[in-house]
């Protein structure tokens, strides 16, 4: 259980990289930054998802 407590971070890591590619596609007349946006979300929603189920399962396992 020890690594999936460093693994949601990870999702910050690519929501941070896909903003980056956004902010540089809106800077490009033929780049289409929405899909850069739309994936950085979802990394943003995924962390904060597995950060509370991660919370969860631990409080579980602390009353068993």
């Amino acid at each position: 259980m020890g690594i999936l407590k460093y693994t949601q971070y990870l999702y910050l890591i690519i929501a941070v990289a896909f903003i980056y590619d956004g902010i540089t596609k809106l800077n490009d007349p033929t780049g289409n930054p929405w899909l850069s946006f739309l994936i950085a979300a979802v990394s943003v929603f995924m962390f904060f998802f597995r950060r509370k189920y991660a919370k969860r399962f631990d409080d579980h396992y602390k009353k068993q």
